[in-house]
């Protein structure tokens, strides 16, 4: 099953690959002018009830084929067209204006004119109206809409979702359609089976996403992690990232993992540094909170401080600028054992120096689930393992090593490789090799610790991650060549974040 939520990333996936929405829209209400047709339609009447969002799009293109098969079609259209949600909606309300004598279009913008509809006479009604687009109780003229489906004696069928269930949950409203067909795109949606008296026969059809839109990052991946941002939002609800980084010898990288964070969305990010550094660290940016850990570098005499700063937070990150001394490698095996004892619920990222510190202590990332931020030679460290130049071998050793460590893993490189414990995998193809410039892994561990202290499951927050970070670089060499800094990506990310929204049609 696909959840709503990951069918619009993947369409935004799919548009990000070449597949047009209107492609997917043609595809979609062909597909369900198919199965009505197989079921006849010759000389027969057809009503599409059809609603100002995708959905509706896709009636109005099942009416059109529908004509073109030897049906009597009417649409209702359930508002002004004015307000038509999106343009692939839009263009196919102007194809049939254009074709006036195939299809007859009734446009109702109050439910008192849908009083006579239901004694309407058709012998196939198509519910076009919602789809996965809203849940809960029907507004006006939906509600109105739907009871006279309810009270047509006719063959209903729905277009992906009946009208009034949950694509979800398959919670029903009290006036959802009850219909006997309904045509669902890719897969089933999680609410057909709960709401299976309301859906009748469950039919899916191919509506044309490439298989590689599921398993190739994109924008839609982005869209996912974001959080939904309510009105009444306190500070911290959406995230509290602890960064534990920093030495004598580097304050440059746990900064840039915190501002990177901050980009991405994170309300707070505190880095928990040495002392002797601290003071550095804060002059980078007034809105970075600094905690003063002792000492000039990491040691184990940290870790009660550090168990303060874990109550307070979200998701941690632990590596960037921390050094390879034995003491810091022997505090980082503590911080691991005290995630994974006292904080097993606390979403944690491993990267650069946090990486060495626990390759020599394997046993304590398993059945964690945490995020592992390798390059190649990191990797080799943690698995043991050269890894090969091309793709599909790299992939096929990265996802072996996430299931032996039973964490996830996302490979640094020119095509970046995500891999979960349950064998998902996904190839990222955004960046340059202007990001071999310092900082630029900072960065991406910021971005996918932000997105962990969001909620977002760690798979789903490397490939987001993964895929921002890279197109933040693309960003920066559209505007600078391949002259840029960390610094740079960070500030380009806002601007991935808003083509993310606009390819989801938000």
């Amino acid at each position: 099953m696909i959840t709503p939520q990951r069918m619009r990333a993947l369409e935004a996936n799919a548009a990000w690959l070449g597949v047009p929405r209107l492609l997917l829209m043609e595809n979609a209400g062909a597909a369900v002018a198919r199965e009505v047709a197989r079921r006849g339609v010759v000389g027969k009447r057809v009503v599409v009830f059809a609603g100002l969002g995708n959905n509706g799009g896709d009636g109005l293109v099942a009416a059109r084929h529908l004509a073109n098969a030897g049906a009597s079609v009417e649409v209702v259209l359930l508002g002004d067209p004015k307000l038509i949600a999106t343009p692939e909606a839009r263009a196919n309300w102007q194809v049939l204006q254009n074709l006036r004598r195939s299809v007859k279009c009734l446009v109702v913008k109050d439910s008192s004119e849908l009083r006579a509809l239901g004694e309407k006479k058709a012998d196939v009604v198509i519910d076009a109206m919602l789809g996965t687009g809203a849940a809960g109780r029907l507004r006006e003229p939906i509600a109105s809409a739907a009871r006279a489906i309810n009270s047509m004696r006719a063959y209903k069928v729905a277009v992906d979702v009946p009208t009034g269930v949950d694509p979800l949950t398959g919670e029903a409203s009290p006036e959802a359609v009850k219909c006997h067909l309904t045509v669902t795109f890719h897969d089933v949606k999680p609410g057909l089976k709960k709401g299976k008296r309301y859906a009748g026969e469950v039919v899916i059809a191919d509506i044309g996403l490439p298989r590689e839109a599921e398993t190739t990052a994109g924008p839609g991946d982005v869209l996912m992690a974001l959080p939904e941002r309510r009105p009444e939002s306190h500070k911290g609800e959406h995230g509290r990232l602890l960064v534990v980084g920093g030495s004598s010898s580097y304050t440059g990288a746990p900064a840039l993992v915190g501002l990177a964070a901050l980009r991405a969305g994170v309300d707070l990010a505190t880095i928990a540094a040495p002392a002797e550094v601290a003071t550095v660290i804060s002059s980078f940016s007034p809105d970075l909170i600094v905690a003063k850990l002792p000492g000039k570098d990491l040691t184990p005499e940290a870790l009660p401080a550090l168990r303060a700063q874990l109550e307070r937070s979200s998701a941690v990150v632990v590596g960037p600028g921390l050094g390879t001394s034995n003491a810091t490698r022997d505090a980082v095996v503590e911080l691991a054992r005290l995630l994974s004892q006292r904080h097993p619920e606390l979403p944690a990222l491993f990267d650069a120096d946090g990486l060495k510190a626990i390759a020599s202590e394997r046993k304590l990332l398993r059945g964690r689930g945490w995020v592992l931020t390798p390059h190649a030679r990191e990797f080799e460290l943690l698995t043991g393992i050269d890894l090969p130049a091309d793709v599909e071998g790299r992939l096929e050793q990265v996802r072996a090593a996430a299931k032996e460590l039973d964490c996830v893993m996302l490979l640094k490189a020119h095509v970046d490789v995500i891999a979960s414990p349950n064998g998902e995998f996904a190839l990222n193809y955004t960046g340059n090799p202007g990001m071999t410039v310092g900082g630029t892994g900072d960065v991406l561990a910021g971005i996918v610790g932000a997105f962990l202290s969001q909620g977002v499951e760690p798979f789903r927050a490397a490939v987001a991650g993964a895929f921002a970070c890279g197109r933040a670089g693309d960003l920066c060499k559209l505007e600078k060549g391949y002259e840029f800094t960390a610094s740079d990506v960070i500030e380009k990310l806002p601007a991935v974040f808003s083509e993310a929204r606009t390819a989801a049609n938000l």
